[in-house]
């Protein structure tokens, strides 16, 4: 089984995320998706990250009607931070009859040389790269294994507006799904202040 590896903070996940995700599922050769939710990203700050099973239970309440989309909790049993590279090797072991093909996006592609062995990243397994506005990528210049895949839409929705937005007392519900949008409201998340 070919599977998509889309890995975030997903702080929360909203429908950029779940756009992505889907038409990955659809239109680029991989049988499912899987969401892997990162405790804790290596190069981003942790200050405003969320409890990782909040994260974890808004992604599966998200997708649990798309059989394409699975949530993964993988990182969630290992060393932290959470590195790309020992998360694959993990998931070699329990899943040896899978091929896994990176999902991320073109403002990803930059930091690339500073992920733990980049060199062994890029040769053993495929990278997609959706566009993302702002990042433009010149395709003559990515490196082999690394494919633009030009058939998704670009979104201009952030984690970090979203969670602003909520904290602000604004109503968000477009920009999540509505499950996502009623475990946040019921639980407080985000300084939401609602119920």
């Amino acid at each position: 089984m070919k599977t998509g590896l889309f890995f975030g903070s997903f702080n929360p996940v909203h429908i950029g995320h779940l756009i992505i995700a889907n038409q990955f599922a659809q239109n680029a050769g991989l049988d499912q998706v899987w969401f892997v939710v990162s405790p804790q990203n290596p190069l981003k700050d942790s200050r405003e990250l969320l409890d990782q099973q909040h994260r974890l239970n808004m992604v599966q309440l998200a997708i649990n009607d798309n059989p394409a989309l699975k949530a993964c909790d993988i990182e969630f049993h290992l060393p932290r931070p959470s590195y790309t590279i020992d998360t694959l090797h993990e998931l070699n072991q329990h899943y040896p009859e899978n091929t896994w093909a990176l999902i991320m996006g073109a403002d990803t592609v930059d930091t690339l040389p500073k992920w733990k062995n980049y060199e062994e990243l890029v040769s053993k397994y495929e990278m997609l790269v959706y566009p993302r506005p702002n990042y433009p990528i010149d395709e003559a210049r990515l490196p082999p294994g690394i494919k633009l895949i030009n058939d998704v839409p670009v979104i201009d929705i952030s984690a970090t507006y979203t969670r602003t937005a909520i904290k602000s007392g604004k109503n968000c519900r477009y920009l999540l799904p509505e499950k996502v949008y009623e475990y946040i409201m019921v639980n407080g998340l985000y300084g939401n202040k609602s119920i």
